[in-house]
């Protein structure tokens, strides 16, 4: 195993635990080491850091995954121990009767940078983001399957295999492969999900809590939840009694899956309708005064930090013409889950559009990611959504 050589001075943040190490920070890069190869790395004075990822193509050149003064055997148990260790968080804290969906690996969260899991009942749903993983994929699915979950679906975005060089093939492994389609419970609340064809992993956990929140809000209400994907926010919505349930979404198969993830909860329900629909436009042509709570979910429209300024331009385009048309007392629940978009910045494009639209708005709720996708507060970074519950006067 090669090391990695800080410059001087740059070993602080790798001694706070921060998991990324960018190529300027690196005095000695090592000579034979390859993609997703494990270096040692150690500091100015050959100090011993800690292990990590290698990637020398990368601005973010290693990614930390194991901090301490002492040189470890990074054996089977190593890696099967984080992944179990991840397994008694979500036991602990989010899995339950009414809950078996839930994200079981969440990256540098959990300490294992490049991979995340998540979980559907029996289904895992994995996705490898860097080639480290890679090396130690076979322990991954010994472990879940220890765990006992029977089908693993593995998912790999494009310009991880191109840029990260990955090498498995996407889809079932060991060609096992479940016979009904996917149906998870949420609160009580049942969600079919498409492992396969459904974005990201094929549902988002994340929202869980959120979506619990406007339950809580929604009786009596005229509800409209954009970029409504199946119809997260909309089931939650009908659970608490809604008035009425708009879900639009740009694509016409997951509004179909909206409804039926509502008729599967509430047969015969007369009260929703989805709209295959651009969001931008459906928002400025809906009446003023009519809806009495409205959802922001878009997805990330920042990707990089480069995007930043065209998403900053979309997120206040939104919450714009949610607060010129929400009824005078309505709520508009309003997220971004854009990573390079952060919670001082997301709050400064919703106070923007506040200000231009000049109606009176207050935060009741401040809002981000639930138990099983934990933030290392050594790690800011994986702090990724943000959200807002803003009253409307």
């Amino acid at each position: 195993m090669e090391n990695l050589v800080l410059k001087s001075g740059r070993e602080r943040s790798v001694e706070h635990q921060h998991a990324w190490i960018y190529s300027g920070a690196i005095k000695e890069f090592p000579k034979k080491a390859e993609q997703g190869d494990i270096v040692k790395v150690v500091d100015n004075k050959q100090n011993f850091l800690g292990y990590g990822f290698y990637a020398p193509k990368n601005q973010i050149a290693c990614r930390m995954f194991y901090f301490g003064k002492k040189e470890i055997e990074l054996r089977e148990n190593f890696w099967k121990e984080k992944i179990w260790k991840a397994y008694e968080l979500r036991k602990k804290y989010v899995i339950s009767q009414d809950t078996n969906a839930y994200r079981l690996l969440f990256s540098e969260g959990d300490g294992l940078p490049g991979v995340i899991v998540d979980v559907y009942d029996q289904v895992a749903s994995v996705q490898i983001l860097h080639k480290g993983i890679e090396k130690i994929y076979h322990i991954l699915i010994q472990a879940l399957r220890e765990i006992g979950l029977e089908y693993i679906y593995l998912k790999t975005k494009e310009n991880s295999r191109r840029l990260e060089q990955i090498d498995i093939p996407e889809g079932w492994v060991d060609n096992v492969i479940p016979q009904e389609k996917t149906i998870i419970s949420e609160n009580g609340l049942l969600f079919g999900v498409d492992v396969e064809k459904g974005q990201k992993t094929g549902f988002f956990l994340d929202q869980r809590e959120n979506r619990a929140l406007l339950k809580s809000y929604a009786k009596g209400k005229r509800v409209l939840n954009t970029f409504s994907y199946t119809g997260g926010f909309s089931v939650y919505a009908a659970a608490g009694e809604a008035e009425e349930v708009i879900s639009v979404d740009i694509s016409k198969e997951v509004c179909a899956e909206a409804e039926k993830n509502m008729q599967m909860n509430f047969p015969n329900y007369r009260k929703h309708q989805a709209f295959a629909e651009d969001c931008f436009l459906y928002l400025k042509k809906i009446p003023e005064n009519y809806y009495d709570l409205i959802v922001l979910d878009p997805p990330a429209f920042a990707k990089t930090a480069q995007n930043v300024p065209n998403a900053a331009r979309g997120y206040k385009e939104i919450n714009m013409q949610a607060f010129k048309k929400i009824q005078s007392g309505g709520l508009v629940f309003t997220f971004s889950c854009s990573g390079s978009v952060d919670r001082d910045l997301f709050r400064k494009i919703v106070f923007g559009a506040a200000a231009d639209v000049g109606r009176d708005i207050k935060i009741l709720h401040q809002l981000t990611q639930p138990p099983d996708h934990p933030i290392s507060i050594y790690h800011p970074e994986s702090e990724y959504l943000k959200g807002l519950v803003l009253y409307v006067s």
